[in-house]
């Protein structure tokens, strides 16, 4: 690999570490070989969200439009100027990523561009393309080929990525509502908005876990460790947010300090390290 190329791969290493402590800890848990194209994934699909929450006066919906055409024409060209998209398509083209995973992710952070009315079809279809994809581009990774594989673990891979992303909306339902006007569960109404209703979501929630650790379980070795800390982080936050009533998330960002971070990364690798991946989410 060229000077050019390991510089762009470390611009995605950069923007994942600025960004996310939490992914940038599962990340490094995993096989060496595995680090800069997850780095490139997520460095790619921050880069979009960004455009979609966060440039306030700008033309957002043609910076998308843009980041779009420039993607494609990356992994055609098979090279190009913008760092995180030059790290992105060598995974692409590497990897051989399923074209479509990056149609369904630009068409969810098309959503996010104009308030929607999420019915249960528009919802799956979001977390699909906003959250399974992600998780299965890396699975089209960690498989490297096994198409058997990538099969057999297609379903828990899109289950556990819905799973972070609904768990992310509970965290910042109080935010996404009172500065972007998005409510992404269906048919909720903020007004009532109550504890009963929290209840029925994170049991939905709950299940997507559930159904999650047994791909986890089932990845390749360099793979599933970083894989299940990411999945123990989220089930740790999943866990607080639910021991909190509803008009405390209404009030503060739910967070894990860093501290705990780094509790649950020794603790992560001390049941890998004695094969007993134990934690279930009956334990929360």
């Amino acid at each position: 690999m060229n000077l050019f190329d390991r510089s762009t791969f470390e611009c995605s290493k950069l923007v994942t570490k600025r960004y996310s402590t939490s992914f940038s800890l599962g990340i490094s848990m995993l096989a060496k070989k595995y680090h800069q194209p997850i780095y490139a994934v997520y460095g790619f699909v921050r880069y979009a969200d960004e455009i979609v929450d966060t440039f306030h006066g700008y033309d957002k919906e043609q910076l998308l439009e843009e980041f779009e055409l420039e993607t494609y024409k990356a992994i055609q060209q098979k090279i190009c100027l913008n760092p995180i998209l030059n790290s992105f398509q060598i995974v692409v083209n590497t990897y051989q990523i399923d074209h479509h995973l990056i149609d369904a992710f630009f068409k969810s952070m098309k959503m996010d561009l104009k308030p929607q009315d999420y019915d249960r079809q528009l919802f799956e279809e979001y977390i699909y393309g906003s959250a399974e994809v992600v998780g299965l581009m890396c699975l089209q990774i960690f498989c490297a080929g096994d198409q058997k594989l990538y099969n057999d673990l297609l379903l828990p891979a899109k289950k556990l990525g819905a799973a972070f992303q609904k768990v992310n909306f509970l965290r910042d339902i109080r935010s996404d509502f009172g500065e972007r006007g998005r409510i992404y569960f269906p048919g909720l109404e903020m007004e009532h908005f109550d504890d009963e209703l929290k209840r029925q979501i994170e049991k939905d929630i709950k299940a997507d876990f559930d159904d999650a650790l047994k791909g986890i379980l089932k990845l390749p070795k360099g793979a599933s460790i970083g894989v299940y800390l990411a999945y123990v982080y989220y089930l740790k936050l999943f866990a607080k947010i639910r021991s909190c009533p509803v008009s405390q998330i209404m009030q503060r960002r739910i967070r894990i300090p860093d501290v705990v971070k780094l509790s649950l990364l020794a603790k992560t690798y001390f049941r890998y390290k004695f094969a007993i991946f134990g934690l279930q989410t009956s334990e929360i």
